[in-house]
């Protein structure tokens, strides 16, 4: 029996390997974890070794070894979740289904336990059932599932307003205000000339959105300049940050532009192969992406001599499994290749050695919708919005302490304090820029600008007011670098947990002097040796938030008995200087005496 059902699953998949991630998601759907007789059979069939896929299921969250529930149930464990209450919801939960968090319960009917994010941050408390997501729980939507759950309801019987998930779209601008005719991109690209779209590109300022800013018009020339028979392009849809769920909207209403995009890039680059990588969370797109994907390939949008030239091109979803890691590119392309999603040394880039080490392009779902947007009108259409030095316009996902979260779209250079009066922030304490991994500003910055020149972001704002813990705040994003580190390099898979065993010391009141001076150092060491972004942006949330409010921690630390004119704040202050230096270790230990 399992072996005719790993036979279809094989056969739909080409036997081949590199197809292993989507081959484990069908296995695990269908037993509810990945067996030992599949893992034989899948060794044998694909031609690889055991050890093999046991790493890539012991890699990504949502495959498992052990059998999870018929009805599977994931809460999202973002800090906007924790805002709306939570951990009393999913105590409630647990309660209503009587099964502990992060067990299977005795009859194996459900499971429940915590995910890092759902993408869902506008609409929360949120959570999945079986990979489909749940918005805006509260008790009574908890009654109902569990009511559901004990009945052996089947998810397609269960009632629509359950799984309601909102774009939430609050302001428009270049983009969101935008329509694009099917086709209009590519027409225009053919019409003007490859060349000449490409100087378009380039004229247009477009830097990449996913939040490091390389422009696009420069990634896309290094990539065709590859000589190679293959390029492929690839969609990062893989946002994990908590905080962020802008390409969920962008794809939900906006696909057809995105696709357009890659397909203007497979013409510059050459490429006749291209990947929409979708992150596990967004399973409920994925059936409505196929379906807009065939639907380009009747009206002749994609597959071979499209739009009757001789530039043949498709596209291939491929779902991620619950691993944040793979939003970077080249851990995304580890992953597209069935591996687990870690990292690679760079250079080289994936522009020259890319998906199966051939030139690959990798943007975010934003940028492919800029870039279809100006094959079609014009370098100048974009450039003419934004700064001097950041062109066009941001779409940005807001959530928090606000009164209208969901997606709003700026130009770049609009003030900090623009945004917040326009989704309702009133009382604010602070915002968190660009996901635990960006800066966190306090409320005497909120005339800053948006903008690569001052705060760069790939979309993610985080409001809080003045009744949040800021330190409350840098212990989640700290504990959620600490979960999500691939563990690949020693200083990130070590120097996360040391810096949340650290955090948690000061904020439990148990810290000193010397244990902040050593919470700083042990930052820099993380930040400056890690093998990738995540390591290097994990202290993030500690550095910005010391910087900013240094009172706030040295308030936590215990009482220490000191003689009379012993000056704390002073030692502090010392000893963090002096903590980057060769002999900090003789001035942190003249602090701690």
């Amino acid at each position: 029996m399992m072996k005719t059902f790993l036979d279809k699953v094989l056969a739909k998949a080409d036997y081949q390997a590199v197809r292993l991630l989507s081959i484990l998601r069908e296995v695990q759907a269908q037993y509810r974890h990945i067996p030992g007789e599949a893992i034989d059979l899948l060794a044998e069939a694909l031609n690889i070794p055991r050890t093999q896929i046991i790493s890539v299921v012991e890699f990504y969250s949502f495959l498992h070894l052990t059998p999870q529930g018929r009805y599977d149930i994931l809460i999202s464990d973002s800090i906007t979740d924790h805002m709306l209450d939570k951990e009393n919801l999913l105590s409630y939960f647990s309660s209503a289904l009587q099964v502990k968090v992060g067990d299977v319960r005795s009859d194996g009917l459900v499971s429940l336990n915590n995910t890092s994010c759902t993408g869902m941050c506008d609409q929360g408390p949120a959570g999945l059932i079986n990979g489909m997501a749940l918005t805006r729980l509260d008790r009574p939507k908890i009654d109902e599932i569990a009511a559901l759950v004990a009945a052996e309801k089947p998810l397609s019987e269960w009632p629509a307003h359950l799984f309601i998930v909102s774009d939430n779209i609050h302001k428009t601008g270049l983009l969101l205000a935008s329509s694009l005719d099917g086709g209009a991109a590519i027409r225009a690209t053919f019409s003007r000339g490859i060349a000449e779209t490409q100087a378009e590109l380039d004229r247009s300022g477009l830097r990449g959105r996913g939040g490091a800013g390389f422009k696009t018009a420069m990634k896309w020339r290094f990539c065709a300049e590859e000589k190679s028979d293959t390029h492929y392009v690839v969609c990062n849809a893989d946002e994990g940050e908590p905080g962020t769920f802008k390409d969920r909207v962008l794809l939900n209403s906006y696909a057809d532009q995105v696709f357009e995009g890659m397909t203007v890039c497979a013409a510059i680059i050459g490429a006749s192969r291209g990947f929409l990588y979708l992150r596990g969370e967004y399973l409920h797109l994925h059936d409505k992406l196929q379906a807009i994907l065939q639907k380009r390939r009747e009206a002749g949008l994609l597959g071979s001599g499209i739009l009757g030239s001789n530039l043949n091109f498709d596209i291939e979803i491929c779902l991620g499994a619950g691993a944040y890691i793979c939003g970077e590119e080249s851990a995304l392309i580890e992953s597209l290749e069935g591996k687990p999603g870690i990292p690679r040394n760079r250079p080289p880039y994936p522009v020259t050695s890319g998906y199966l080490n051939k030139p690959t392009v990798v943007n975010n779902v934003e940028t492919f919708m800029a870039a279809a947007n100006i094959a079609a009108r014009g370098g100048d259409w974009f450039s003419d919005f934004g700064t001097e030095k950041s062109a066009g316009s941001k779409i940005l996902s807001i959530c928090g302490d606000c009164e209208k979260p969901g997606i709003y779209e700026y130009p770049f250079g609009v003030s900090i304090r623009q945004i917040l009066t326009d989704c309702g922030a009133d009382d604010v304490m602070g915002v968190q820029i660009g996901g635990p991994s960006g800066t966190f500003i306090g409320n005497q910055e909120l005339d800053r600008q948006l903008a690569f020149e001052d705060l760069a972001t790939g979309g993610s704002f985080i409001i809080f007011n003045n009744s949040r813990n800021v330190l409350a705040i840098a212990q989640n994003f700290t504990h959620f670098f600490a979960h999500e580190s691939c563990g690949f390099c020693t200083p990130c898979r070590v120097g996360t947990s040391l810096l949340k065993n650290q955090l948690d010391k000061i904020v439990g009141g148990h810290g000193s002097a010397g244990d902040v001076v050593e919470l700083e150092s042990l930052c820099h060491l993380v930040k400056n040796n890690s093998h990738c972004g995540l390591g290097q942006t994990a202290a993030n949330p500690i550095l910005t938030t010391l910087q900013r409010y240094p009172d706030l921690y040295q308030k936590q630390l215990k009482d220490i008995s000191y003689e009379p004119g012993f000056d704390l704040d002073g030692a502090l202050e010392i000893a963090r200087r002096m903590a980057h230096r060769d002999d900090a270790a003789a001035h942190l230990s003249q602090v701690e005496d």
